[in-house]
Order: structure tokens, then C-alpha cells, then sequence
């Protein structure tokens, strides 16, 4: 059983556009690899902003500081 897992911000992801990712990393996992969508799996993870980083910083203390 194939898994696609998606990491977005938890930010104000509606429900409609989960869907469409979910949706989309099965078709992906179905053209690419030729996974069958009944058995594929689709995982979205909403991650909180304070453990997201870039350049190995916290993202809310770079837009604290306005980059």
C-alpha cells in the first residue's frame, strides 16, 4: 500500500483544498508509479508555524523580524 504525506503550515488550508492535494498525490502515486487509487494513501500534516524553520531559524521569528 503506497503513502503519500504531505506537509503544509497550519495556516488556513480549507477543507477544499485538501482535498484537491489528496486527490492529487494519489494520481501522482498512480501515473508515476502505477499505484492503484483504492490502495493509496494520503496524509496531510498541518504543522504549527513555531516548529517550522528555514535557514535553521523558527519560521514566526523571521516574520517577527519582517523576512
Amino acid at each position: 500500500m503506497p503513502h503519500g504525506n504531505i506537509r503544509v503550515t497550519n495556516e488556513g488550508v480549507i477543507p477544499g483544498q485538501k482535498a484537491e492535494l489528496i486527490k492529487g498525490v494519489t494520481g501522482l502515486l498512480a501515473d508515476v508509479l502505477g499505484k492503484h487509487p483504492a490502495t493509496t494513501v494520503a496524509a496531510i500534516d498541518e504543522v504549527d508555524m513555531d516548529n517550522w524553520g528555514i535557514d535553521g531559524e523558527i519560521v514566526t521569528k523571521r516574520r517577527q523580524r519582517g523576512q
